[in-house]
């Protein structure tokens, strides 16, 4: 390993203030000799392996601590020795990972380090809202923060790849894994993909708190039929590329490092092995250089889906462009049949393998295995600068939905009943896919409103209901241990205790709703209403006639038309993290007023979905003007959604002037300016996104109804007014059209800003070539 390590070649990559002072052509350059300098260094290191060394570096394993299948594998630590293993996941801790990375670098043949990666979503020991939750706080600044908290802490943890961002559009709140992204939005969700990137890799991935990016799925997973999790997907080209693919792209175009293949079929091909996607798209249109994995077991899943056996299946996902089998062992175990038969190339194998360790290269492990490694960063690990940092973007990732005359916020000198099977909750402050994450550790409701609080507030308890009574349901929610506790008392006896701490305090604090394993992979549900055991809850409690607020964690849009109905508040706080129940208190109490926008459509009904802003016309739309016949409506249940895309409430109120714009007529490549006045009109100090939209009324091609294309999110003083003003250029008004070109077409535009989709001001502008 000594004379190993004494002839590789080290790449010094430019600080970034550096590299901003740099004239581009400099930075080109330096960009190309590192470039340079790596491919010789792996050139070299390739040139010594044998074909199973090569085909070693294709497979990674996990050694159980984390998995989302059913398969583990065996005999790792030989097959490490033997340079079977490119990489390891579900191993965490510097003195775990230390102990692995020795099996490499110390036994094998030529020491190749390993490559460690786990699924860190929202935060690797400090936990943060779910990424659904994110989305809502609609600040870039605080999402790149959390992406950069999380690298920080799963570095110090000898970890160097996570499998984030996840940037599957989804419109389907069925669908468990909605909770992983950003919403429907494509432009929102590619700003955050963005950001995430950004936050995870740094100015140098060689950075010892640094950790490659791995943007998944690839491609379009969100769009599973019926909402159904691993279903078939099927769209349209143009559908593809104009809502699905933008978040990807920005991922790329960001730096992202790796990217994972998705589960499910794109043109009916499984997109694991399919060459349109992974080589045309990926590859050769986006010009990603980096390696792609497959989802866990995803090579031998496509056996299912009909494309062969093993050894087949193997070869067409090498064939398609993918670089390593994540757990399946396919091409460990076939490859070497596939190239002495000639099924496959050593050329493929190269290729695949060379990206591979560009990938550990990029990093510096080949520089230092250990990189991160240090007994003294242990102590950056969920520290109170963290916690107050996920405090901080817990609370701006609320969404108040209601707030019927002034409910909220709370007074510090009420009596309050707190019911609910989530009040007093460690574990479900936490949300779906927190791996490494310590729930004990969380702060819950009941503890964060008596440290918000204080001694004047009088707190009266009861659960109230369990998350659930349906008992088949529970064994499917626990599918590890302890995931749903079930209190043994009757549900009538939890619901009068209820009942009675209502009865005796001014208001009813109610925190509802699901369970982290409730959303999440695998984790669909046809009824996503609030589980009926605490519906019936509130329902009971909605009788006192005292004021009702409740406090609602989910991991995906709820049908909550009973609630918006006889609920006096809501606030939706989705799965904030560590310091849960510090946040809510704040925002209860008026410490902060809440801001956050929704970046999923709410519906009325699972009737609607799947339901989203930014939708097309039909020939035949519905005005929403009354009862209409032979038009594109329900019978039953309006076509509008519960709460829109963007929508928010404030403790304070907004008002929005006209929209202003430069010019009516504009030119070519010349620049518009569309501006409004946004005035405070309320009691509170208060932050308030205000949303760029843009609709094309007349194209080539049938246009959504409006896009979202900008925002900016301002705080004001009660009575203060400020203008808004958005520059739009011609970029801003391109689209795919049916031969795939992406482009503008003159014509009428239409400009609306507003606080939400459904709620905006407009005005006019033509725009000719």
């Amino acid at each position: 390993m000594k004379k190993y390590f004494s002839t590789r070649l080290v790449s010094k990559a430019i600080p970034l203030c550096v590299a901003v002072l740099l004239p581009l052509s400099k930075v080109a350059a330096q960009t190309k000799a590192d470039d340079a300098k790596m491919n010789t260094f792996v050139t070299g290191l390739m040139g010594k392996m044998t074909v199973d060394e090569k085909i070693g570096q294709l497979n990674l394993v996990t050694i159980g601590a984390a998995t989302t299948g059913s398969v583990v594998n065996k005999g790792v630590e030989e097959k490490i020795k033997k340079g079977s293993i490119g990489g390891v996941f579900g191993v965490w801790g510097a003195d775990r990972v230390k102990e692995v990375q020795d099996l490499a670098v110390k036994n094998s043949r030529l020491h190749i380090p390993l490559i460690f990666g786990l699924d860190v979503i929202h935060g690797h020991r400090t936990i943060f809202p779910i990424p659904l939750g994110m989305s809502a706080v609609w600040d870039m600044g605080l999402i790149k923060q959390s992406a950069q908290i999380a690298a920080k802490e799963a570095t110090a943890e000898g970890l160097n790849w996570v499998y984030s961002p996840m940037v599957d559009i989804a419109r389907d709140p069925r669908w468990g894994r909605i909770s992983e992204g950003s919403g429907e939005d494509p432009w929102y969700g590619g700003q955050i993909a963005k950001a995430m990137v950004q936050g995870y890799q740094g100015s140098s991935m060689k950075n010892a708190d640094a950790v490659m990016a791995c943007v998944k799925h690839f491609a379009l997973y969100g769009g599973a039929e019926a909402g159904r999790e691993y279903n078939t997907v099927d769209m349209s080209r143009i559908k593809m590329y104009q809502d699905y693919l933008p978040p990807y792209k920005a991922a790329l175009d960001a730096g992202a490092g790796s990217f994972m293949s998705s589960f499910n079929t794109v043109d009916g091909v499984p997109a694991t092995a399919n060459q349109w996607l992974l080589t045309d798209v990926l590859r050769k249109q986006w010009g990603f250089k980096g390696f792609v994995v497959s989802d866990y077991t995803a090579v031998n899943e496509m056996i299912a889906h009909g494309l062969g056996d093993l050894q087949m299946v193997s070869a067409l996902a090498l064939k398609a462009g993918l670089d390593m089998d994540m757990v399946g062992e396919g091409f460990l175990t076939t490859l070497k049949k596939s190239l002495a038969e000639g099924k496959v190339t050593n050329q493929e194998i190269d290729l695949a393998c060379r990206r591979v360790l560009e990938a550990k290269y990029k990093l510096g492990l080949f520089d230092n295995p250990y990189k991160s490694i240090d007994a003294s960063r242990a102590k950056e690990v969920l520290t109170p600068e963290t916690r107050a940092q996920a405090r901080n973007i817990s609370k701006h990732s609320f969404v108040l939905l209601k707030n019927e005359a002034q409910t909220l916020p709370l007074k510090k000198t009420a009596s309050i009943a707190l019911v609910g099977p989530l009040a007093d909750n460690h574990r479900d402050m936490l949300g779906t896919w927190v791996i490494a994450g310590e729930w004990e550790k969380s702060v819950s409701v009941l503890e964060g409103i008596k440290n918000v609080a204080g001694s004047n507030v009088t707190i009266n308890y009861a659960k109230g209901a369990n998350i659930t009574e349906d008992s088949l349901f529970i064994k499917r929610l626990n599918f590890g241990p302890g995931m749903v506790s079930v209190d043994p008392k009757p549900a009538d006896v939890l619901l009068k205790e209820a009942v009675d701490a209502a009865k005796k305090s001014d208001v009813i604090v109610a925190v509802v709703g699901e369970s982290q394993s409730m959303s999440g992979e695998s984790s669909s549900r046809s009824d996503i209403d609030i589980p009926e055991s605490q519906k019936n809850m509130l329902k009971e409690l909605a009788k006192l006639g005292k004021p009702l607020v409740i406090v609602l964690f989910n991991g995906r849009p709820l049908t909550l038309t009973w609630e918006d109905t006889h609920a006096n508040a809501i606030l939706d706080v989705w799965a904030p993290g560590t310091e849960a129940g510090n946040a809510i208190a704040d925002v209860l109490f008026g410490d902060y007023n809440p801001a956050g926008k929704i970046t999923a459509t709410f519906p009325r009904s699972v009737g609607q979905i799947p339901i989203y802003y930014n939708h097309k016309n039909t020939g035949r739309p519905y005005d929403g003007k009354g009862p209409s016949k032979f038009k594109s409506n329900y019978l039953d249940i309006s076509n509008d959604p519960l709460y829109p895309f963007g929508y928010g409430l404030s403790y304070t109120t907004f008002g929005y002037s006209d929209v202003k714009l430069s010019k009516s007529k504009l030119k070519g490549n010349e620049t518009l300016t569309a501006s409004v006045n946004v005035t405070n009109t309320g009691k509170y100090a208060g932050e308030e996104v205000v949303q760029l939209y843009i609709s094309d009324p007349v194209a080539s091609i049938s246009r959504s109804v409006k896009e979202l294309k900008n925002f900016k999110k301002i705080s004001l003083q009660p009575g203060e007014q400020k203008e808004v003003s958005f520059n739009i250029t011609p970029e801003e008004l391109k689209f795919y059209n049916s031969q795939l070109k992406y482009d503008w077409e003159a014509g009428e535009f239409i400009i609306q800003i507003g606080t939400n989709s459904a709620d905006t001001h407009t005005a006019s502008v033509q725009w000719s070539k």
